[in-house]
């Protein structure tokens, strides 16, 4: 063998072990099949033909001028990542659960606190949010803490089934270390089922039922958005939370495009002690499904029944993984903006940070020396 041969076999076999290590694992990571998720679906009156179905109809991209999404992410550089290291509190954890408060711990991971109890919302531990250990989106910023480290418990709510919000290393951990109901919307528990968690530990719900913990009520609420972890979309539904104690309410945005229907949900289930709503990974090419800043003030006045003053709002689903093409502050910048045009209080926590919403700290602009 020359030596030219010999550098092509040896490239060849890095190429096949890069290959293999970039598809190790895929199968479980993806989940459920449609065969195994189609029965659970099939119960709800917003899966017809093999779907789920937005009330108000969505598309997952508009159509694209010229260049298209691929140019857009050959050319972005490093648009969406700060040009310093994102800053992390110390999570503190009250023996006793707030009354409301919130700590987030990036993304859409949040661990609130309502009437004492505790409920942990899509929570993502992984260092990427893709089906793959070597390719896709990676954390920005560390975890603040160890999945071992969360106090106990109530319940574990997820909104949806994209990679960003369903983890299933995440899952099984949580699983294995705590003891608390997964509630997912339906179809959804169809994932957890073959990633192993106990079906007893599984609830599922479409929009509008509740479960009750204790004196906790959980209820799955409409979002505009879409399912899907493999190539087949909308198998299982996407929901926003209510979680309603027997004093305060907190809403759980999840993820979603800005739609009306929020204003029915505010007349229904509101007003809110604190509203947990998505502020990034926005774009004109998918206006639909993720909601701009400016969008999720409105929304916020809109759970509270038009009273943009009404309760607090603190932004999630942005500065932990670059999934869009914006500036990595631009989605806290034009929500301030947007809030303070509309009189609506925001709190902005650095990831690990706790905000008790009866006693809110001072807001310190952390993120405008970090580019």
């Amino acid at each position: 063998m020359n030596l030219k041969s010999a550098v092509r076999t040896v490239l060849s076999a890095a190429a096949l072990g890069w290959l293999a290590r970039a598809a190790w694992g895929l199968p479980v990571q993806i989940g459920a099949s449609r065969a195994k998720v189609r029965p659970y679906a099939a119960m709800s009156p917003r899966y017809r033909d093999g779907q789920f179905h937005n009330t108000e109809p969505a598309s997952v991209f508009a159509p694209e001028p010229e260049s298209g999404i691929v140019k857009a992410l050959v050319t972005r550089g490093k648009a969406g990542r700060p040009r310093m290291p994102i800053p992390l509190a110390t999570p503190l954890a009250p023996a006793e659960a707030a009354e409301v408060a919130a700590t987030w711990y990036g993304h859409s991971s949040v661990l609130v606190e309502v009437d004492g109890y505790r409920v942990l919302t899509d929570p993502v531990w992984s260092r990427r949010v893709s089906p793959s250990a070597i390719l896709g989106p990676s954390r920005m910023h560390p975890v603040p803490l160890p999945v071992a480290d969360l106090p106990v418990l109530d319940a574990i709510v997820i909104s949806h089934d994209h990679y960003d919000h369903l983890d299933m290393a995440t899952v099984q951990q949580l699983a294995a270390s705590q003891d608390a109901p997964f509630v997912v919307p339906v179809g959804l528990g169809a994932h957890l089922r073959v990633w192993r968690v106990p079906d007893e530990r599984i609830v599922e719900l479409d929009w509008d039922e509740s479960i009750t913990v204790g004196e906790l009520t959980l209820t799955c609420t409409e979002a505009r958005h879409f399912s899907g972890r493999g190539l087949v979309r909308n198998t299982t539904q996407w929901a926003s939370w209510v979680l309603a104690g027997p004093s305060r309410k907190v809403f759980f945005g999840g993820d979603s495009g800005y739609t009306p229907r929020f204003a029915d949900l505010g007349r229904r289930y509101g007003p809110f002690d604190l509203t947990l709503l998505p502020v990034g990974a926005y774009d004109p090419r998918w206006p639909d499904i993720h909601m701009n800043p400016e969008e999720a003030v409105q929304t916020h006045a809109d759970l509270e029944g038009g009273d943009a003053s009404g309760g607090l709002l603190i932004p999630v689903h942005w500065a932990t993984f670059n999934l869009a093409f914006h500036a990595w502050s631009e989605p806290i910048v034009r929500l301030v903006e947007a809030a303070e045009a509309q009189g609506t209080h925001v709190a902005v926590p650095m990831p690990g940070q706790r905000i008790d919403v009866l006693k809110p700290p001072e807001q310190k602009t952390w993120w405008t020396s970090l580019g």
